[in-house]
């Protein structure tokens, strides 16, 4: 498969090293500064470039008829935008907060223990994430997941970042050295704790499921996510 790479950051570089691993070629890199960009050896594109150049990055793509996945975060308020454009283009798309399969089974996990603690008095529940400074959005688009199926299956009406208030659901957001993301969900009672917690040891991971998710989407049509490529 020949791949472009839209966003050639730390997270691009691993994986182009998977993508190659596996036997693909990477036949484009375009970072940041690149306006124009030619798709005719492209069979497939992976997008994890900046919050502000993912839209266009994902919509040149659809327009092209490359199929494309996208791991950035930041940019979702485009994100029902670019599905009524793949629909109408007939194209191929898969957008992840997270593509790590362990994550992926953290929300699941998230979502059934939610859904238990939904009928439990006594708990609260609360959220922290914690990423490497580097990272330009906050809370994480991981954590936002998480919180989205919290808030689903819960009384929490919101999240927020800055008061601890009984209605919405807090994340506690941390930024330390070059962390490639910790996040813990734990529900408090004024006698003991339950928690879940996924720690990443490196960016392998994500990397690893980004190139399952281009494999997997290569020849689809349609609008996916990491449920399908991974059937859970």
């Amino acid at each position: 498969m020949n791949i472009a790479l839209l966003g050639y950051g730390k997270m691009g570089k691993a994986i182009e090293r998977v993508a190659l691993e596996r036997g693909h070629q990477i036949v484009l890199k375009v970072d940041i500064d690149h306006e124009e960009y030619d798709f005719s050896s492209v069979d497939l594109a992976i997008d994890f470039s900046d919050p502000s150049a993912a839209f266009q990055n994902i919509y040149n793509c659809i327009e092209n008829g490359i199929p494309v996945v996208s791991g950035t975060t930041g940019w979702l308020s485009g994100y029902d935008e670019i599905v009524d454009f793949c629909k109408l283009k007939k194209g191929a798309f898969i957008y992840a907060s997270n593509f790590s399969v362990g994550v992926n089974l953290f929300f699941n996990l998230n979502i059934y223990l939610s859904k238990i603690m939904k009928n439990i008095s006594g708990y609260n529940v609360e959220m922290e994430e914690i990423h490497h400074i580097h990272k330009l959005d906050a809370p994480s688009g991981t954590a936002i997941t998480l919180a989205e199926s919290i808030i689903e299956n819960t009384d929490k009406t919101k999240w927020n970042l800055e008061n601890e208030m009984k209605s919405d659901l807090f994340i506690r957001v941390k930024r330390e050295g070059e962390v490639p993301g910790t996040h813990t969900v734990e529900y408090t009672s004024a006698v003991d704790a339950i928690e879940i917690k996924h720690t990443a040891f490196n960016r392998g991971g994500f990397a690893l499921g980004a190139v399952v998710a281009a494999e997997w989407l290569l020849g689809k049509e349609g609008i996916f996510s990491m449920k399908d490529v991974l059937s859970i």
